[in-house]
């Protein structure tokens, strides 16, 4: 690899840094000093404060680590708007924070479709169930979790981020699922779909996302985009690494994310399957 910035790992949501016990390896075996953020203890404090921890983590590795210049971060899932909540909003006009790349797998950049549906009293209760035990614990209550209720579209922090915009300073990328050849066991909570909220259309199941998180709520404008898996028949053989739960696992999505910390210029971008 052409560098060796540490990197920076911010989980999601119902997360906890284990989920890079297969990434983190990877990419150390590269040469790359992996930074593992942990929100586990403070998920409930919101998102604004989940932000200015990871500004604090970032600030004391630097400290500890006696080292001054860029970092790279990866993300998994909402831990993707955590970073851009920092860098856009709260450091957007300052830029102290010096980051190089950001990538983020299967984000929910525009708002969260399957927040708003827990949110939604004819579809939430159904929504819930199929995923309790799966996605979500049994017994769940969105009222009673903070990060939901600001991760719905239209939330204050999802028009934070909207109005602070990306940066020019930083490069982004997304690394996202489809399920290509609609294959039940992809996700089959679902029968291998995705919830999503279409323009004009309202709640529609689409194959053009991960299970949790479809396309259109990961869509950021100027952000090179990678649709895996890029061989469909990795699908037949195995499904279920391609969704959401499973993508900082993915062999796949270690490789293009040790291409992304590696490569100079951005991936194209490929246009998403319609559902």
């Amino acid at each position: 690899m052409d560098h060796r910035y540490p990197v920076v790992l911010v989980h999601g949501w119902r997360s906890h840094p284990g989920i890079w016990n297969h990434l983190a390896p990877a990419l150390q075996d590269a040469g790359l000093p992996c930074w593992k953020f942990d929100h586990t203890a403070i998920q409930e404090n919101g998102t604004e404060a989940i932000a200015l921890a990871l500004q604090e983590f970032i600030r004391a590795r630097r400290k500890e680590n006696g080292y001054g210049g860029p970092v790279d971060i990866v993300c998994h899932s909402m831990g993707t708007c955590i970073a851009r909540y920092l860098l856009e909003f709260i450091d957007g006009s300052d830029r102290e924070e010096d980051v190089r790349l950001l990538v983020g797998i299967g984000p929910p950049n525009n708002g969260s479709a399957m927040a708003e549906a827990f949110n939604d009293p004819e579809r939430g209760p159904e929504v819930i169930r199929r995923l309790a035990g799966v996605f979500l614990p049994r017994g769940y209550d969105p009222a009673e979790d903070l990060i939901v209720q600001e991760f719905r579209p239209g939330s204050r922090v999802t028009s934070a981020l909207s109005g602070a915009g990306t940066r020019d300073d930083i490069v982004y990328r997304l690394i996202l699922a489809a399920n290509l050849t609609k294959t039940p066991a992809f996700f089959p909570a679902f029968g291998g779909r995705t919830l999503e909220i279409a323009p004009g259309e309202g709640w529609r199941m689409t194959y053009a996302g991960d299970g949790i998180v479809p396309h259109s709520d990961s869509h950021l404008p100027g952000a090179g985009v990678e649709i895996l898996p890029a061989d469909p028949g990795n699908l037949a053989r195995h499904p279920e690494r391609y969704c959401h739960i499973m993508l900082p696992r993915n062999p796949e999505v270690i490789a293009h994310v040790r291409n992304c910390l590696a490569a100079s210029a951005a991936p194209d971008v490929r246009t998403p399957p319609r559902s």
